[in-house]
């Protein structure tokens, strides 16, 4: 996942590959305008997202968003939010329809403000992802794999949650009406004739 990611980032250099059409500064912050909707964030690498709810879909980053190796790209209602550099690419994301997010890498997200609130979510984390998610849904799926961290609260009706046994799930402050869990094996690491590593589940 993260070779994947990095590929993509090396190939723009310091250009910003994005969907977005403009972008202006706001309170410190570089605002991208006319994002389109957003249903899915995807975070890889050393990124911070902060998901709050709002009328209207919007971007923030609080980095030196043009000077940094990074990606932030809205494609079909899917938001790219990547970057590898030292210093972490902090990102602020406004949704009206959330339903899915997934974070890879050392990736961090976390609800901001107020609780976040969906009908559905599907949460990944994967690597050494972290999320610290204070949620209002109806239904979720969440699954939590290798040294993943997740820390959960507030109102979920019903989820399922998949867990590795080397990953970390917090949920002392989640409620809910009904709920299923599952450990699930550890991915296992092939290495090909070529040396590059491919994942394949047992």
């Amino acid at each position: 996942m993260k070779t994947k990611f990095a590929t993509t980032i090396a190939a723009v250099a310091l250009l910003i590959s994005t969907s977005f059409t403009n972008a202006k500064a706001h309170n410190g912050a570089v605002e991208l305008t006319q994002v389109g909707n957003i249903n899915k964030i995807e975070a890889s690498g050393n990124v911070e997202v902060y998901i709050t709810n709002g009328k209207e879909d919007g971007v923030k980053i609080y980095n030196d968003y043009y000077g940094d190796n990074a990606l932030v790209q809205n494609v079909d209602g899917v938001l790219r939010i990547a970057s590898y550099k030292t210093d972490a690419l902090i990102v602020v994301v406004t949704v009206n329809d959330l339903r899915a997010i997934t974070a890879n890498d050392n990736a961090i997200v976390k609800s901001y403000n107020n609780r976040l609130s969906a009908l559905s979510l599907d949460i990944k984390l994967n690597d050494k992802a972290i999320a610290l998610l204070d949620v209002d849904a109806v239904a979720a799926n969440i699954s939590v794999n290798d040294q993943a961290r997740a820390t959960l609260s507030g109102m979920i009706e019903n989820y399922h949650l998949d867990y590795s046994k080397t990953s970390s799930v917090n949920k002392t402050e989640l409620e809910a009406y009904t709920s299923s869990e599952r450990e699930i094996n550890e991915p296992k690491h092939i290495t090909t004739p070529r040396g590059a590593a491919i994942t394949a589940a047992l």
